[in-house]
């Protein structure tokens, strides 16, 4: 993908911004504490919904104090809410929308926390450990620090909306559709998502690709109820070993994603992400093999992938001799820029239909969509941020990669609004181990992160005079 130029791009004094930055981080640390402590999980089955409201309170609350304008809590189809917040800026002013999201991915095994999970916790290595640090509350406070610079230095020099979501973890889409029912709400000249990372600390990345993602429930039934594996076993269908044979179909030798009629050849034009350094980044164990052909790069950020989520089945611990009767799998596919969602779901559920053996009955059920993301990096915005990220890291060269996950919103938000320009930055590079346990942030990333969106605004405005 091409770099963008920044001939020409005025080059403000930063220092009084990092300083202001700097001074605040103390108070940050505070207020990433507080929103930490709400266990949001947007999955009332796991987790009472009222720790969402209550998260989405503190956000609401922390807008006001701010001085923004119809601070609501938006009420979305899925049942969740998002928070919303107008900053008028100077007249004649561009607006910025600015995205973060207070919803997290559920604790996993609290007891393989080094901290618990819900308390933010500074390590010895000083990072801060907590579900949520950088995955995206500490995005929040990333958006809320700027904010707080930039009018210790003169002012906010353009209008401001402020979006933070309540289910982006979940890929239910109730802001997709709220945003799309009322499509003035979001309007911006530029967005800016606060929920990539760097591709590693000290690294000022922007992520211009992101794969779409699709959840989809698959359920094997074979017998009116469990049998004794004793009496049964040998010719009884089991469900479970058909699913697993179901799912083992989604995987070729080499560990490739094949889901018949849908392409797994992309090619990645952009910066090379090294074997050696993704295994130390991924935490792989000596000897164990990656998964797939071609670049790492390519695997990640162009090709499909297929991840089995969970499965439902008895645990080993109390398991009884049995046949099983039922047995049913979530299963993820993340989905490359190029490759229509809908027509993805469509592939996989038919792969899914079409490799069930022994003639059992199976039903699919999808739970979860997205859309791919492609980024047009050659348009003015970009030139702002490459100038800002380079005064937020000491003359650092900005890099643009491509990020595996989903956030289904910027397709909304690119199709409602075709002219503003969308950025994606954020906290969670590799060492935060986003979604894993002991997620965490490291406070110079926040720091600086802070300061680059400060920057970027400042020059965005500029830009526009």
């Amino acid at each position: 993908m091409q770099q963008p130029s920044s001939a020409g791009t005025a080059t403000p004094d930063a220092s009084g911004i990092a300083a202001s930055v700097a001074a605040l981080m103390p108070r940050a640390r505070e207020e990433l504490a507080e929103l930490v402590a709400f266990r949001s999980v947007a999955d009332p089955d796991q987790f009472p919904r009222g720790e969402c409201t209550a998260a989405a309170d503190w956000v609401a609350d922390a807008l006001r104090t701010e001085g923004f304008q119809d601070v609501a809590a938006l009420d979305t189809p899925d049942g969740t809410q998002s928070v919303y917040g107008f900053l008028p800026g100077p007249a004649g002013a561009p607006t910025a929308l600015l995205y973060a999201h207070y919803d997290v991915q559920p604790p996993l095994d609290e007891a393989a926390w080094d901290t618990p999970p819900f308390t933010l916790t500074e390590g010895a290595d000083g990072r801060w450990y907590g579900r949520g640090a950088a995955d995206c509350k500490g995005g929040f406070l990333m958006l809320l620090l700027a904010l707080r610079a930039l009018k210790a230095n003169g002012g906010v020099p353009v209008g401001v909306k402020v979006i933070v979501e309540g289910s982006e973890e979940q890929g239910t889409g109730g802001l997709e559709r709220y945003a799309q029912a009322h499509p003035e709400l979001l309007a911006a000249d530029t967005v800016l998502i606060g929920d990539a990372g760097n591709f590693r600390c000290g690294v000022p990345t922007v992520t211009a690709s992101l794969r779409g993602m699709s959840l989809v429930r698959v359920r094997v039934d074979t017998l009116e109820g469990n049998l004794h594996s004793g009496m049964f076993g040998g010719a009884a269908p089991d469900a479970l070993a058909a699913l697993l044979r179901i799912l083992d179909s989604l995987r070729d030798a080499d560990g490739n994603t094949v889901i018949d009629g849908l392409p797994a050849d992309g090619q990645w034009p952009g910066m090379s992400y090294p074997e050696d350094t993704f295994r130390r980044d991924a935490r792989v164990l000596d000897g164990v093999e990656l998964l797939g052909t071609g670049t790492v790069a390519e695997r990640l950020w162009a090709r499909p992938a297929v991840t089995v989520l969970g499965i439902d089945c008895p645990p080993v611990v109390g398991a009884t001799a049995s046949v099983h009767a039922s047995a049913r799998a979530l299963v993820s596919l993340r989905i490359p820029p190029g490759t229509d969602t809908e027509d993805a779901i469509a592939l996989l559920t038919s792969h899914l239909e079409a490799h069930v053996p022994w003639k059992a009955r199976v039903s699919t059920e999808v739970v979860g969509q997205g859309q791919p993301f492609r980024a047009d990096t050659t348009r003015p915005a970009y030139v702002a941020m490459e100038a800002a990220l380079r005064a937020a890291y000491d003359g650092e060269e900005m890099r643009i990669a491509g990020q595996g996950g989903s956030i289904p919103l910027c397709n909304t938000l690119a199709a409602l609004y075709p002219d503003a320009e969308i950025l994606l930055i954020g906290l969670s590079e590799p060492e935060a181990q986003i979604h894993a346990v002991n997620e965490s942030v490291d406070p110079r990333e926040l720091e600086r992160m802070s300061v680059a969106v400060a920057e970027f605004l400042r020059r965005y405005a500029a830009g526009r005079e």
